[in-house]
């Protein structure tokens, strides 16, 4: 019998930017909640806010003192007894790796969902070889649990 998936408290925001209806069209509501509820080991409750370059890349600066915008911010502020974060994608980010990785918009958010959504429970792949490959190995398992394809192997790994 498979797991009981937990529950999940979902605010999803669009910023206003050039072609935020393709993103919006990648991101159904439905989708994006199944994605992280996946990704979940317990209840959560989450915003996810999908922005332009210029917000990714001043959060980036002012959060993590890199000056670029990146793909996905993750913003912990408690793991228990509910998971409480933020995870900030940067639409035009997303595009242009989905593209040079030959995954479809919709993939890559899954992967970066899911990838924000296990930064948020306290997994990390910065701070060892092996912490990279238990993240990456679990990333793999839930999205094949969700019928989607090893994102590593699509960008040639």
């Amino acid at each position: 019998m498979p797991r009981a998936l937990p529950p999940l408290t979902l605010s999803l925001q669009f910023a206003r930017f050039e072609g935020v209806e393709a993103h919006r069209a990648a991101l159904p509501r439905h989708q994006v909640a199944r994605w992280l509820r996946h990704a979940l080991q317990g209840p959560a409750e989450l915003t996810v806010r999908i922005v332009d370059e210029d917000e990714g890349r001043a959060l980036n600066r002012a959060w993590r003192h890199k000056d670029y915008a990146t793909n996905v911010l993750t913003f912990d502020y408690e793991r228990a007894p509910v998971v409480l974060a933020d995870l900030v994608l940067c639409a035009p980010v997303v595009a242009r790796e989905a593209a040079a990785q030959g995954k479809t918009l919709a993939q890559h958010y899954a992967h970066l969902l899911v990838h924000g959504a296990l930064h948020a429970q306290g997994w990390d792949h910065e701070t060892s070889d092996a912490d990279a490959e238990a993240m990456e190995a679990r990333e793999i398992a839930i999205l094949a649990g969700l019928g989607l394809p090893n994102p590593y192997l699509l960008r040639g790994r």
